[in-house]
């Protein structure tokens, strides 16, 4: 990890930094990323290369004051865990242009798909709530460049929150992914499915648990791979002991998740909201659709009518085990060729480029 004064042009600024962040960032031009918490899928192998520091939000801002950036990416004003971070980020940024030094562009990549201000909290949760708004209004009203991830996400930020006090340029480029440059390796099973994914309630694993033995009545020869950790580990556990035709694989490296995705036909990710989370996109659905995978999710997802248009399965969360089973029977039975749906270039790499142009 780097400890040392900021010397690149360009910086991001995330809460959390999962591995699919590092791939990522190696494909992209040279930029420091700075963040608080390791995810719990970071491997550390594919740090390497990287200017990587991991400071409080208070330290960040201190850095970010002391350095030459030009263009600083924060996390979106309605991610309001970290909504507080880049407000003294971007304090400090114009402190810095005050005293002398030159002005940071601050740009932003946005998935949020639930407006946060709309949620039933009580008193002390309300208040905090409006302390989090004014911070997220700040942040919106300073922000240069937006790309939307998702026209769900377009739609959210214009009734959450009001117009950029100045004119921010800003455009929609799909979530989508470009296909795998893995894929030409792979031997997918017809009748595999895939869950990857924390094995977490509102990641839907215990709905395609329920549903997994209406799939094999109706489908004998199907087979379903649960991947991943989480505190549902041991309902996972308990579904393979009973069910031979489920095999579990607990938190692979990144080239078994890779074989893996290779290897099945079908991704289901059933996503379900809670009272502070909504699916925005899903980073499992989109690894499954550069795998080539047909995709099974529920309309939590911002990708769900790219999805729905595309002859994917999207079902409403809650939905019973019977309707979601019928969903994926029916993928396996009708898969897509995603890949020839996808764009050239991976929309994340897309957005960098439109984000940071001139930098």
């Amino acid at each position: 990890m780097a400890n040392v004064r900021i010397l690149t042009d360009r910086a991001r600024l995330y809460r959390t930094l999962r591995s699919a962040h590092l791939e990522r960032a190696h494909e992209l031009p040279p930029a420091a990323i700075l963040f608080r918490i390791k995810r719990y899928d970071f491997h550390e192998e594919l740090a390497t290369g990287l200017v990587l520091v991991q400071a409080h939000p208070v330290r960040a801002a201190w850095l970010l004051a002391r350095s030459s950036i030009t263009t600083l990416e924060i996390g979106e004003p309605l991610m309001l865990s970290s909504v507080w971070a880049s407000t003294l980020a971007i304090s400090a940024l114009r402190l810095r242009a005050l005293i002398g030094g030159s002005r940071a562009s601050i740009v932003c990549y946005a998935l949020e798909n639930a407006d946060p201000f709309e949620r039933q909290l009580d008193i002390r949760a309300r208040l905090r709530r409006g302390l989090n708004g004014i911070a997220a209004r700040f942040v919106w009203r300073q922000t240069d460049r937006i790309v939307f991830g998702t026209d769900a996400a377009r739609v959210t930020y214009r009734t959450a929150l009001p117009e950029p006090a100045r004119d921010a340029a800003s455009v929609v480029i799909p979530a989508l992914p470009a296909a795998c440059a893995c894929i030409a390796d792979g031997d997918p099973e017809m009748n595999r499915v895939v869950f990857l994914g924390a094995f977490a309630q509102r990641k839907g694993l215990p709905s395609l648990l329920a549903a997994w033995p209406l799939v094999t009545k109706a489908l004998p020869e199907a087979r379903l791979t649960v991947i991943g950790k989480g505190a549902l580990e041991n309902q996972a556990r308990q579904a393979v002991a009973n069910d031979p035709t489920i095999e579990l694989v607990i938190d692979p490296p990144r080239s078994e998740i890779h074989r893996q995705l290779r290897r099945a036909s079908v991704l289901a990710l059933p996503s379900q909201p809670t009272a502070t989370w909504r699916e925005q996109v899903g980073l499992p659905i989109v690894e499954g659709l550069a795998h080539g995978c047909s995709i099974v999710t529920t309309t939590e997802t911002g990708l769900a009518s790219w999805l729905n248009a595309h002859g994917h399965e999207v079902v409403a969360p809650g939905c019973t085990p019977q309707l979601l089973a019928d969903a994926m029977v029916r993928a396996v039975q009708d898969p897509r060729p995603a890949v020839e749906d996808l764009p050239a270039i991976d929309g994340r790499l897309a957005a960098d480029a439109w984000l940071f142009v001139g930098a």
